[in-house]
């Protein structure tokens, strides 16, 4: 069945669907007269993915004035997770894509909507190849299950078609995964999305920690995990193909697996290594290396589920390898939903592509490499928002690279943060854990449900920070900082071998900016959760990547606690002591711009 339907401006439902990750919409206006309509055609096509047959739900959306003899390029879409097609974003894809000239296909994932097959992860084997299945009918090798064929699609050679990919964390992902699996594929604008889930869902930032697991990032994990088995409230009379058995109900098996692991809270070296590996598998860090299609990543910068860092592992990997590949940091991720876009920022609900930065740069990349415009600038290699400019035409600060370390600071024994070595004071520190977390980031699903979330906070005797002199200039910190410490737990290195990861010691590092009135914020509520590979020796954290302006006046206060109620926290009381001298102290390094 082909709808008619006249050019209109979508709704975008916030914060449900930004705190989702769902596909992110784009609504565009166009660089060149549009048509006035179009045609949409729900479709459904049988796949083979993962083992299984199973149905995709689609929706073809074909300008009007498109046909054989006048063929368009393609943009393929898809939902974030518990999104489908039909959702207020993912469909948007579709109509905006469509009334800018372009032929849409959007789809609801695996396991979503009205699609069978189970939750996967975007595994490039399953979902990458299921949606290869996809770019096989804009190509002109397949038909949809009504015998609905797609002869107006521009292509490259025969069943080659010129298409690109565009949508949001899950649907992020999903671009990668395929581009792995089919190089037909001309351009990815994966946005807010992972480079790891063993990162993403267990982190463990302290660096050169591989084999080591991380600290279990409970409340995002179980609320995603909960929204995939609670499929059947979300859509009855599920598809067969979509149900596993009573111990996982909607996912893989594997990835029911890795959540129960990782909510036992025990890490034994043998499960250990078949969770990291299993989430690994189905990451891009796993297959980039196959990767070769021209990608421009948008990441955010509020984002506690998939912070600034998964998207520089992304692009530096591809930018190695000869990948085409650029890279904008934005406002908004999946954390502080109820904020929504900044003044100025690409909003969704508004449609405002054209009189935002990231709404050009996504222009100007599918210009480019859809229609083939090679006199188009894509713009520069990174690109940032800076939330402390107030006018939004220069809210955004570009350059050749990512900023490289511009500041030392040492940790002084006296608590505070120095700029020289030699000033560091001799002296010891000492804080505890206890058996109930101490210290607050965030909610990490407040967004979801339209809550508030609290500030911050950290209990005295569970944490020790180190604190600057009230800076003369202001300071912007771009990138991820990075901390070098030794601790002394005699308790934690009684468990530093045992056959359980989970004894080893763990900790949270985390940036404040303090006020002169002593007003603390923690920087976008990110943390860097820790489990020491080597309680005995030195160790390095990275800390998640922010864009922060440190305003004249204000100091930076540098904190480690024990504990942070988003995560799961030490087994055991394990007292710890950090020992500053001038020849033996921490260090943090911050990347700072135009240093």
């Amino acid at each position: 069945m082909e709808v008619r339907v006249s050019r209109r401006v979508p709704r975008f439902r916030a914060p449900l669907a930004l705190a989702l990750g769902a596909a992110l919409a784009v609504p565009l206006a166009p660089p060149a007269p549009a048509a006035d309509a179009y045609t949409l055609t729900p479709l459904k096509f049988t796949v083979r993915a993962g083992g299984r047959t199973c149905t995709v739900d689609a929706d073809l959306y074909r300008p009007a004035g498109v046909d054989r003899d006048h063929p368009a390029p393609a943009v393929l879409g898809t939902n974030g997770f518990g999104g489908s097609k039909s959702d207020g974003s993912t469909d948007t894809i579709g109509r905006a894509f469509a009334q800018r000239g372009y032929v849409s296909l959007v789809y609801s994932g695996l396991g979503f909507g009205r699609s069978g097959c189970l939750v996967s992860l975007d595994d490039p084997d399953i979902d990458g190849a299921a949606a290869s299945q996809l770019v096989d009918f804009l190509g002109g090798k397949r038909a949809a299950d009504d015998g609905t064929t797609a002869d107006f699609v521009t292509r490259d050679a025969p069943g080659d078609p010129r298409v690109g990919m565009i949508g949001g964390s899950y649907g992020g992902a999903v671009q990668l995964a395929t581009a792995a699996v089919d190089h037909r594929l001309d351009a990815l604008v994966p946005m807010i999305t992972w480079n790891d889930l063993a990162y993403s869902l267990d982190p463990n930032n302290a660096v050169g920690s591989t084999g080591v697991p991380g600290v279990f990032k409970w409340q995002w994990t179980n609320g995603f995990y909960l929204i995939g088995e609670g499929q059947p409230l979300l859509q009855p009379s599920l598809d067969p193909s979509r149900i596993n058995s009573l111990a996982c109900l909607h996912f893989v098996t594997e990835a029911c697996r890795t959540v129960h692991t990782l909510n036992s809270g025990s890490y034994p070296a043998d499960r250990t290594a078949e969770l990291l590996a299993f989430a690994h598998r189905v990451s891009p860090a796993s297959y980039l290396h196959r990767v070769r299609t021209p990608t421009l990543l948008v990441q955010g910068q509020a984002d506690t589920l998939f912070n600034l860092n998964e998207a520089t592992a992304t692009y530096r990997t591809l930018k190695a390898q000869g990948t085409p590949v650029k890279m904008i940091w934005q406002s908004w991720g999946h954390s502080g939903g109820l904020t929504g876009p900044a003044a100025g920022e690409l909003d969704l609900s508004r449609g405002n592509l054209e009189t935002s930065y990231v709404g050009r740069r996504v222009l100007a990349w599918f210009d480019r490499h859809l229609r083939g415009r090679a006199d188009v600038d894509t713009g520069p290699a990174f690109a940032y928002y800076r939330d402390w400019i107030t006018d939004p035409d220069r809210a955004y600060a570009t350059a050749s690279r990512l900023p490289a370390t511009g500041r030392t600071l040492y940790l002084s024994g006296d608590g505070h943060l120095v700029d020289r070595r030699d000033e560091v004071t001799a002296g010891s520190r000492r804080y505890t854990n206890w058996l109930t977390p101490t210290s607050h980031s965030e909610s990490s699903l407040s967004g979801l449900i339209g809550l508030p979330d609290t500030p911050p906070r950290d209990t005295k005797g569970t944490y020790l920070d180190w604190t600057s002199e009230p800076l003369k200039r202001p300071l912007d910190v771009v990138g991820a900082p990075r901390a070098t410490l030794k601790v002394v737990s005699p308790k934690a290195e009684r468990t530093q071998n045992s056959a359980d990861a989970a004894d080893k010691l763990v900790l949270f590092a985390k940036l404040y900016d303090v006020a002169p009135d002593g007003t603390r914020t923690l920087v976008r509520r990110l943390v860097a959760p820790v489990r020491v590979p080597d309680v005995t020796k030195s160790f390095t954290v990275t800390l998640p990547g922010i864009v922060h302006r440190y305003q004249a006046g204000h100091r930076l206060r540098f904190v480690i606690a024990a504990s942070d109620d988003a995560y799961f926290g030490n087994r055991g009381i394990k007292p710890v002591t950090v020992i500053s001298g001038p020849r033996n102290t921490g260090v943090l390094r911050l990347p700072v711009a135009g240093s």
